[in-house]
């Protein structure tokens, strides 16, 4: 899925190997029924999520079709802008910034199809030039050298008053047999996607937004039902999201 920064050090924050795995599958992210078409199930779940988080925090109105006009957003590991085009479409000022020329490369011409107007980046998260109101972050810190620091530049791009969306595969049997044996050895996802000693635990992930001067309001499991598909629910074995605010705000 998604992979980007590494950690907040200029010099290591992107990992070579990361960044050519994901890369290669930049030519078919747009494609729903090409290697990125997990990425494309993902997205409606996670989008409502993010929408509920928006409106919650900002007590923004629910029927309000642009939440984030006069807001920045910056989405950390945007791959070819699934997640930074429908940023762009709520009134956000987005920056997208991933790992992977080739996918930045996509996502400009995308956006430039669509008529959207998004500052696409090569790099990791030192590319971030904050604060910004949103940050999201999805898929990304179970693929990153360094979590903590990674972590810390994900809150330091943050406005006082700045939220922080992530997703991640949480560390369990399930996952490992779900994403791993199943999705990546069925070929639902390209192989060598995933490293499941890197999957982070919501307890490890709290901890670590906790360093960094944040506070875990919300975690949400991202489960997979055979009838409806990817849902959020209160499941988090498979994956899971979580919102994050400074500390006090």
């Amino acid at each position: 899925m998604n992979a980007s920064a590494a950690s907040s050090s200029p010099s290591t924050s992107v990992d070579p190997k990361e960044a050519e795995h994901f890369g290669k599958l930049a030519a078919e992210w747009w494609d729903p029924k090409g290697s990125s078409a997990m990425l494309h199930r993902l997205n409606p779940p996670r989008l409502g999520y993010i929408r509920d988080a928006i409106d919650h925090h900002w007590d923004a109105d629910e029927h309000d079709r642009q939440p984030l006009k006069g807001k920045r957003a910056a989405d950390i590991g945007c791959g070819a802008g699934l997640l930074a085009e429908p940023l762009a479409r709520l009134g956000a000022d987005v920056t997208g910034i991933d790992a992977a020329e080739e996918n930045v490369a996509v996502a400009k011409a995308h956006a430039a199809q669509s008529g959207l107007a998004i500052d696409y980046r090569a790099g990791g998260i030192e590319m971030a030039d904050g604060p910004y109101d949103l940050v999201t972050c999805m898929e990304v810190i179970e693929h990153v050298a360094d979590p903590a620091a990674f972590a810390q530049g994900l809150a330091d791009a943050l406005t006082p008053d700045g939220l922080l969306i992530m997703s991640t595969p949480n560390r369990t049997g399930l996952s490992k047999v779900a994403m791993i044996t199943v999705a990546e050895g069925a070929g639902l996802i390209p192989k060598g996607t995933h490293d499941w000693d890197k999957f982070l635990t919501p307890e490890e992930l709290t901890s670590l937004l906790e360093d960094a001067g944040l506070s875990v309001t919300d975690i949400s499991g991202l489960s997979f039902s055979p009838s409806r598909g990817f849902e959020i629910s209160e499941r988090t074995g498979l994956n899971y999201l979580v919102t994050a605010a400074r500390t006090g705000s």
